[in-house]
């Protein structure tokens, strides 16, 4: 299957965060925050993905197969590069984020790192990390395509250089959202496993995120404590189409679960490529570089 698919390549991007308000959905900590609480996972956790991908790449025999999980791997660390950058953008404006990044470091390089399971069970291990980043590849995918369609943010005069890097990262989820799932599939493919990781990747997002997203808030310069983040504020927000609906993200466990089920079958590839067609970052990265 995987060498009929269209390549996977990293690609150069260049954004410039210079003008970007710590808000930049005006008037809007709670849609602002709940969104960069992504931030905060994305730089560790797509480091994860390439160091758990590196472990498998020697046990790939499909040769498309393994093209395709090198240009993955290569977006993957394009896009934490990237994110880092917003979190560093972040500091200088006053809100500290490496607490919470510490926290979530943690998680990806102990609790689900090499050293957790015993030499013996090491390839059972490799493939559960497998089947791990295929069931939160698939949430990427949703929220990826997500964003391709969150018109409401740019009613609400959103930042566009921030949506542009939503849109661009967004966008590479949705044209690589097979190859996580594919890898699995050609190392084991277990239907029990498959359930198990997924059972554990949609609470632990959603938790991840909420916790993020309070963190945020909780340390704004701006807000300086005057809100106190609450669900309703969320509901309100999902309610607007500025932030992603607990509906759409519970929706997407059970049809990753379904019998026969691919990516491919989720997300809009044809909008994914002509958004990256016209990504204003990619388009200043070859003048900048030129």
């Amino acid at each position: 299957m995987s060498n009929k698919l269209p390549d996977i390549r990293p690609r150069r991007v260049r954004f410039s965060w210079e003008n970007t308000p710590l808000h930049w959905v005006p008037g809007d900590p709670t849609s602002t925050h709940v969104i960069n609480a992504l931030h905060l996972l994305l730089p560790a956790g797509e480091r994860w993905f390439v160091h758990v991908f590196k472990q498998a790449l020697p046990l790939i025999t499909d040769e498309g197969l393994k093209e395709r999980v090198k240009g993955f791997m290569g977006q993957e660390g394009t896009h934490a590069v990237a994110h880092q950058r917003v979190l560093d953008h972040m500091k200088e404006q006053g809100l500290d984020p490496a607490p919470y990044v510490e926290n979530v470091e943690w998680l990806f390089e102990r609790l689900l790192g090499d050293g957790t399971a015993p030499p013996a069970a090491r390839t059972g291990w490799l493939r559960e990390r497998l089947a791990m980043v295929a069931a939160i590849e698939h949430y990427t995918a949703v929220l990826g395509q997500w964003i391709l369609d969150a018109r409401p943010l740019d009613e609400a005069g959103a930042d566009p250089v921030m949506m542009d890097l939503l849109r661009w990262h967004g966008a590479e989820e949705v044209e690589h959202r097979d190859v996580a799932f594919d890898l699995f599939t050609h190392l084991d493919g277990g239907y029990a496993r498959r359930v198990r990781t997924m059972a554990l990747a949609g609470p632990l997002l959603v938790w991840l995120l909420h916790r993020g997203s309070r963190f945020l808030m909780a340390n704004d310069p701006l807000v300086a404590g005057r809100i106190t983040p609450k669900w309703t504020h969320f509901l309100h927000r999902s309610a607007q189409g500025r932030v992603p609906t607990l509906r759409g993200l519970a929706l997407a466990a059970p049809r990753y679960l379904r019998p026969g089920f691919h990516p491919s079958q989720e997300g809009d590839l044809r909008q994914a490529l002509d958004y990256i067609a016209v990504s204003p970052a990619h388009a200043e990265y070859r003048r900048f570089s030129g």
